[in-house]
């Protein structure tokens, strides 16, 4: 039975609660994603439904080695923030311009706002779950809208709260939602800890800042004194690190960032404060631009990234879509880190996300059903036949890209370049680096595009000036 979630709530909700009277929540690895695990937490408690498991999901491999989930037994698997959906999940909510692999969800609810915690907070249950103050610090974050609320970089990268008493409550309240982001991005990668949040804390931003202080203490985690001080390092690190052109951040990778609490996304800004893009790529794949979001006058204002972006890939177009790229690479990239147990990347990941865009080489469209069967095995699992038969299903990587890029005209990501100039098996033994080998074919692609992207991004500068 197809169940939606209205303004008024969960339709059905009567029917859901007899049906299962346990839940896990997958959350994404953020400030949102988990203070929506959060909300949705309380309102499926209040509706008789006890949150017994959480588990957080990750764009990239990280998505497919999420444990999995079974739709018809006792618990029912739940997705909050997060756009790409699974047919293992019974209700999933998201605040993005748009989703993928929802269309077999029982419930949805796609509600484009500045975070989801919005929505699961004050728009679906019948009163609001976190206050109206914690749930504009958790918007403003998520949405990066800093200079309309008078935000420093100071301000977003600082990891020590103290009371003002000259200041308002709700703005001492959003300092104190901002040192709490601040504190479990420093985090998020401990096993387990994010997860803990969801389950011990109440919908309230001074819940979560108690738990993760404490637990600091009580697994000997980096104090505050250590955070800062590792900050300090890295801001003064990246202070002569990347490149400034007419005010465009032109960076590559991220500098040393082992230290716990070193980076921060917006070190280029806080060293750079009259810069007003940020350019930079990353190694692992991907090209990000975006607007400085501290300044509230910055050159165009009017341009919209997203746009460029297209712009510069329409340069390497036809070339892009001769390329094709094997699914049986798509796949072994995608699950890296798939374990025992995992979803893995199936059949119906690879349609949902790439849609009819893939092409058969052999005789017939038949041969496809047998692929949905042997995208169910992982990675490890696959004979050499299996995977000669996956050589012959391919993608562009025009549409490759298309796919895993996306944003909006003030932030904007060019992705899915690590699919480029792979093998089509995974390599055996261990990766030993050498560094007389050059840069891999993706790699040179991806500083290309940089180049192209800043090129584009000082014309339109220009133009705007003249």
């Amino acid at each position: 039975m197809k169940r939606i979630i209205s303004e008024g709530g969960i339709r059905n909700i009567g029917e859901l609660s007899d049906r299962y009277k346990k839940a896990k929540i997958y959350f994404h690895q953020d400030l949102d994603g988990v203070t929506s695990a959060i909300a949705m937490k309380k309102y499926l408690e209040d509706n008789g439904i006890k949150v017994v498991d959480t588990e957080i999901i990750q764009y990239g491999d990280k998505e497919f080695s999420v444990k999995k989930a079974d739709a018809t037994g006792e618990v029912m698997p739940v997705l909050v923030d997060f756009a790409h959906g699974k047919p293992m999940f019974v209700i999933h909510t998201d605040h993005h311009d748009r989703q993928a692999g929802a269309e077999d969800t029982g419930s949805t609810s796609f509600r484009q706002s500045r975070s989801n915690v919005e929505t699961l907070s004050q728009i679906i249950p019948s009163s609001e779950i976190f206050t109206a103050v914690d749930v504009e610090t958790i918007s403003m974050v998520d949405s990066a809208n800093y200079a309309s609320n008078e935000i420093t970089p100071d301000m977003v990268m600082n990891y020590v709260y103290s009371f003002d008493k000259d200041s308002s409550a709700k703005r001492n309240r959003m300092m104190l939602g901002l040192v709490t982001n601040k504190l479990l991005l420093a985090f998020k990668n401990k096993p387990g800890f994010l997860e803990k949040l969801v389950m011990d804390a109440q919908p309230s931003l001074l819940s979560i800042f108690n738990i993760i202080r404490k637990e600091m203490k009580d697994k000997g985690w980096a104090d505050i004194e250590k955070l800062e001080m590792n900050k300090a390092g890295y801001v003064s690190q990246m202070q002569s690190y990347p490149d400034i052109e007419d005010n465009i951040i032109v960076q590559y990778g991220g500098g040393n960032m082992m230290k716990p609490g070193s980076y921060d996304r917006y070190t280029p800004f806080k060293n750079n404060p009259e810069a007003d893009f940020l350019v930079i790529a990353w190694p692992l794949g991907l090209l990000q631009a975006s607007c400085n979001p501290f300044k509230k006058e910055r050159q165009l204002k009017g341009v919209n990234l997203g746009e460029i972006a297209q712009e510069v890939l329409s340069k390497w177009e036809g070339q892009l879509k001769e390329k094709q790229v094997p699914l049986s690479t798509i796949k072994w990239v995608s699950e890296t880190g798939v374990g025992e147990g995992s979803v893995g990347f199936t059949f119906k990941d690879f349609a949902a996300i790439y849609g009819e865009k893939y092409l058969n080489k052999k005789d017939g469209v038949e041969e496809l059903m047998d692929i949905k069967d042997l995208m169910s095995k992982t990675t490890s699992e696959l004979t050499e036949d299996e995977w000669l038969f996956l050589d012959e299903i391919t993608v562009p990587v025009w549409d490759v890209i298309q796919a895993n890029s996306g944003g909006h005209k003030c932030i904007t990501n060019i992705s899915g370049l690590n699919y480029i100039g792979r093998s089509k098996r995974p390599p055996q033994g261990k990766y030993k680096y050498n560094p007389e080998s050059g840069d891999s074919p993706y790699i040179k692609f991806l500083k290309m595009l940089q180049k192209r992207f800043v090129t584009v991004l000082k014309d339109k500068i220009s133009e705007s000036e003249k």
